[in-house]
């Protein structure tokens, strides 16, 4: 090989290098995030996490496109125990979302609402970094105060409303990007908090400054209305205080509930979220990464461990007893909720025709009322009935059997839920064993 070869391979293997370099640079650069936003609580109906049909526990990934069908519903829960719960026809995405354990002011946060209805309940690692918060529409952006505020949009609106905290809200336009965190520091900036009751702000497509409207017809969730396993809104600042008061309470319970899942439990229960001044007990997402869900209300929920299984027993009618619970009545007309205790429970469950009942006394401020409901057993150990309104019923129940682990003998637990009149609903968990 002459000379001249050899200058010309030589620079042929150093353009080949620097070419293989930038594009693997670039594929570095262009490689998209797998930071975890959280998990799927609860999936209805045509809903979908990154085109795929969700489950309960999808993972939920930075910046996958959220959407739910004409009758899809889609709760997730993010790492911080915050929420983000999308209506039917709806499409978002969380294109960020990085907590900071060693410096929380420095956390950042962006929700994007493409169309449709969606509520935002903020996460324990926003309130640090609320100058980090934003929540876009198409035409409007939102900061948040430490907040539980519920959106719609659409090409050309969009509406908001707050159930807890305040918003602050601008059109987007000169002097508030769509690019940026937190709220948009200019003089066409509105707030909203709760305490300004049936009233919503409403940006229009082209104007920076929302108007506060009082026509609650078209509001967000007269738009898309929740379900009744919507997670309760909080209702008032206060509310919203005292659990931000409770927060180290919160986290050393929700220790102590996962140091008892690293102990055998075939069924693990207990309250998800907080209200006012009960406390959560149990980390729902770290509990469905070691538990299957059968039993899920707006504050409880049941599960099974995937290390317990479920065998029936040789008796065709099997007795539970009582051995634990959670109860409590919400009042529409008072944001704290009143403690219940559960007296004469019974549950028979009879494996001949895969059915089940159970009846219990709800006590509350010298009032007893009593529970009861009918339902089936599923092959795999499920107990459940169609609601409230089901026959020989007048509470909703979902639960699940199991047998105990290394231990002979039967459990069962189950969530209840029964709207006791116009403005009270009952609601629980309970275990059993025989």
């Amino acid at each position: 090989m002459d000379n001249r070869s050899i200058s010309t391979w030589k620079l042929a293997t150093r353009t080949l290098v620097v070419a293989l370099g930038l594009t693997l640079a670039f594929l570095a650069r262009a490689e998209p995030s797998a930071v975890e936003v959280g998990r799927v609580l609860q999936a209805v109906g045509k809903a979908f996490v990154g085109g795929e049909l969700a489950q309960k526990g999808t993972p939920v990934i930075e910046g996958a496109q959220l959407s739910t069908g004409a009758d899809g519903y889609l709760y997730i829960q993010t790492i911080d125990n915050g929420f983000l719960i999308l209506r039917p026809r709806t499409e978002a995405s969380v294109p960020l979302y990085r907590v900071d354990p060693k410096s929380p002011a420095d956390s950042k946060f962006k929700f994007e609402l493409k169309s449709g209805v969606a509520r935002s309940v903020s996460g324990s690692a926003v309130a640090p970094a609320r100058g980090n918060y934003r929540f876009n529409t198409p035409i409007a952006a939102i900061g948040v105060l430490g907040t539980d505020f519920t959106v719609s949009t659409d090409a050309e609106t969009s509406k908001i409303i707050v159930s807890s905290g305040g918003v602050i809200v601008s059109g987007i336009g000169p002097g508030c990007s769509a690019e940026s965190l937190g709220p948009c520091n200019v003089s066409s900036g509105q707030r909203l908090l709760a305490s300004q009751t049936g009233v919503a702000l409403e940006v229009k497509r082209g104007t920076m400054l929302p108007q506060a409207i009082k026509d609650m017809t078209q509001n967000p969730d007269s738009v898309a209305p929740p379900r009744a396993d919507e997670p309760a809104k909080k209702g008032t600042d206060q509310t919203l205080i005292e659990s931000s008061l409770n927060t180290q309470k919160v986290s050393l319970l929700q220790d102590a509930r996962l140091a008892k899942l690293n102990t055998p439990q075939a069924i693990i229960w207990g309250r998800w979220q907080a209200l006012a001044d009960q406390a959560a007990d149990l980390n729902l997402v770290g509990a469905m990464d070691q538990a299957k869900l059968f039993g899920l209300s707006p504050h409880f929920a049941a599960l099974r461990s995937n290390n317990a299984q479920w065998l029936m027993p040789q008796e065709t009618l099997v007795d539970f007893r009582l051995s634990d619970y959670r109860a409590q009545i919400l009042d529409a007309n008072n944001s704290a909720p009143q403690a219940a205790s559960i007296e004469n429970g019974k549950l028979q469950v009879n494996f001949a025709n895969q059915s089940f009942n159970t009846s219990f006394d709800l006590r509350s401020s010298n009032q007893k009322i009593n529970l009861y409901a009918n339902g089936v057993v599923g092959t795999n150990g499920s107990l459940s009935n169609s609601s409230q309104f089901a026959i020989d019923s007048n509470t909703y129940v979902q639960g699940v059997l199991a047998n105990p682990i290394g231990q002979s003998g039967q459990l069962a637990g189950y969530v209840f839920q029964s709207r006791l009149d116009a403005s009270r609903v009952a609601s629980g968990a309970t275990l059993w064993a025989r």
